[in-house]
């Protein structure tokens, strides 16, 4: 059994850049097992499986998102690349529709040389991360907040301390599994921001869609505005254009096609 197999960087205009993701259409949905065992293989930060849907009026394609570890409630760098795919492969359309089980309908345009993504507004509210901030080894925390989908956003008040930190990746995973985005005001954008995740299998995501879901909301408020640029800064690092728009969060990026091929099943 052949599955197409498509490695993007998503949020990059060049190769090595951004966060890669596999994406693999399928006909229909195996065993869970399957699945999760196929992302163990490809052993990125998350592979976006697609079936198409028919009847739905609202989507395309059903769109399901898996670590090396599990799978997910929402994923913006694999949505990118999984619109990336569609739309490099259909000239006619300039828009396609995924529908998710955790996050509803989510979509890819054409955007300029790139695309945008629409995913929901996940504000996130107060709370005490005590152990995250200890876990995360960092100074100058201004806010920390938490979304129920699991997001720890610890706010600093210097940009140089998000591209310095050196988390205790250990004890990050056994302080509460999560998503713990770490994020200040920046100079040259608004938002400079990393993102770990060894709860699901990666120490730290190279740029991650979903943490500016939570991001956006908080920095709209600070900011008195509702537009802004981040900046991902992690190893391979990723700009992003962000969009407060009522309930959604409006993210823009390039992507880049790396490798193209078909993963073999007995």
């Amino acid at each position: 059994m052949r599955i197409p197999f498509t490695q993007v960087d998503a949020f990059a205009d060049r190769p090595f850049a951004g966060n890669p993701a596999a994406v693999m259409p399928l006909a229909t949905w195996p065993d869970d097992a399957l699945l999760q065992q196929i992302a163990a293989e490809n052993n990125l930060s998350e592979t976006a499986f697609l079936v198409p849907l028919t009847g739905d009026a609202e989507a395309t394609f059903e769109l399901r998102w898996f670590t090396p570890t599990a799978e997910v409630a929402l994923c913006g760098h694999a949505t990118l690349a999984s619109g990336h795919v569609v739309l490099s492969s259909d000239g006619a359309i300039d828009r396609v529709a995924f529908r998710t089980r955790r996050s509803g309908v989510l979509a890819v345009a054409r955007q300029g040389s790139g695309y945008s993504l629409d995913l929901p507004a996940w504000a996130p509210a107060p709370r005490a991360l005590d152990a995250i901030v200890a876990a995360l080894g960092v100074d100058g925390v201004v806010d920390t907040l938490w979304h129920e989908k699991g997001y720890a956003l610890i706010v600093v008040d210097d940009a140089a301390t998000v591209r310095d930190a050196r988390p205790d990746q250990r004890a990050l995973a056994a302080a509460e599994p999560c998503v713990a985005v770490l994020a200040a005001r920046g100079q040259e954008t608004d938002i400079v921001s990393r993102v770990f995740t060894p709860a699901y299998g990666i120490d730290e995501d190279p740029v991650t869609g979903s943490a500016h879901a939570v991001m956006v909301p908080y920095f709209a408020e600070k900011l008195g505005r509702d537009t802004m640029t981040a900046f991902q800064a992690s190893a391979r690092g990723g700009r992003l254009t962000c969009r407060l728009a009522d309930d959604r969060v409006v993210l823009g990026g390039q992507c880049v096609t790396v490798i193209e091929g078909s993963f073999l099943l007995p």
